[in-house]
């Protein structure tokens, strides 16, 4: 028959061999699993701010873009409303220099006025009168130079009236230039200007030949 005794030694080496094995076997420390699954403190928003950044750079860039865009169709724009060229300038220029020459004089024309001059005196005898004598030395010469002049201010105002014209056949939307049309009517005036002294020297209406009676 067992005693108490007896039995009170048996239960206390039960528990101290359970407390034992608890003791052998790991433990996780409280809270363990939860940390493990619970995700990092700040992940989600840093996503969020990345995945922002990324778009936010696009967007930049899209910006940059449009803004390129814009700067080479203003310049194209620009381009297509600067006002025309060069051809025009010079003719232009040309038309007032040759204004000039004929209104001055040339050497084309002292040229034509000493060669009809030498052709006068070659056709003309000494038994010839007076006035025939200085209508065919002087008068021809007179006339060859006057109408020199004259052809020099017709071509002067051919260039001057097609610069003139030259915007209305040109592509549309294209200005001219300032300085070209005032440069252009300058050489159409002194054209003009031309032709009318050198059509009054050729029909002796300006310094006609002096009368030989």
């Amino acid at each position: 028959m067992t005693t108490k005794t007896d039995a009170q030694p048996d239960a206390a080496e039960r528990k101290e061999n359970e407390e034992a094995v608890e003791a052998s076997e790991p433990t996780d420390a409280p809270g363990t699993a939860e940390k493990s699954t619970e995700k990092p403190a700040g992940t989600k928003s840093e996503a969020v701010a990345a995945e922002d950044g990324l778009h936010g750079d696009a967007d930049d860039d899209a910006t940059d873009d449009d803004a390129a865009y814009e700067e080479l169709l203003a310049k194209e724009e620009a381009a297509a409303a600067r006002p025309a060229g060069a051809g025009q300038g010079a003719g232009a220029i040309v038309s007032v220099a040759l204004g000039i020459v004929a209104l001055s004089g040339s050497w084309l024309g002292t040229v034509a006025s000493a060669r009809e001059s030498l052709i006068g005196q070659l056709n003309t005898t000494q038994t010839a009168s007076v006035a025939t004598q200085v209508s065919e030395v002087y008068g021809d010469s007179w006339h060859a130079a006057a109408l020199v002049g004259g052809i020099f201010s017709l071509i002067a105002l051919i260039i001057g009236a097609v610069v003139l014209v030259r915007p209305a056949f040109g592509a549309p939307g294209k200005a001219q230039a300032i300085w070209i049309k005032s440069t252009a009517w300058a050489g159409v005036s002194l054209a003009v200007l031309g032709l009318l002294l050198a059509v009054a020297k050729y029909s002796d209406l300006l310094l006609s030949l002096p009368k030989t009676s």
